[in-house]
């Protein structure tokens, strides 16, 4: 099965960017414990991060007919990015959204997003553990 997990803008900063928030561990700590998780032993994961929507849209359209499924942490674009969404929506992968941080337990405009609708779940405030969540939920889906 192949997997996409996409992290969107600053995150490339995680370790660095408020930590009593995201955590101490970089981009790269999180992506090396989530491809060397038990549950991801027999997972083929291709891990892709840009601070452009653009670069973002282009690796899902790029990725459309090769992944299984998409996991997402959008950042910023969670909430406000129609842009985003229509291209879940017109590439088809079947999606879970995911954050850090608990969303709507934050700033107002962070409780929003317009992904959420079109993404088969959403996991919020687990920390790095979002992705094995969502990763939990596509092998229960099969």
């Amino acid at each position: 099965m192949n997997i996409i997990i996409i992290n969107g803008p600053n995150l490339n900063l995680l370790g660095e960017r408020e930590p009593e928030v995201y955590g101490s561990e970089s981009l790269s700590e999180v992506n090396t414990w989530i491809e060397n998780h038990e549950i991801c032993a027999d997972l083929s994961l291709e891990f892709f991060q840009s601070n452009s929507e653009g670069s973002i849209i282009d690796f899902m359209h790029e990725k459309r007919h090769s992944a299984d499924y998409m996991i997402i942490n959008p950042g910023a674009l969670t909430h406000y990015s129609y842009a985003l969404r229509d291209a879940i929506v017109a590439t088809q992968l079947k999606t879970i959204e995911v954050h850090l941080s608990d969303i709507h337990n934050r700033e107002n405009f962070r409780k929003i997003s317009v992904i959420k609708s079109v993404c088969l779940a959403q996991y919020y405030g687990k920390g790095k553990h979002g992705y094995i969540e969502a990763i939990k939920h596509i092998l229960e889906s099969k």
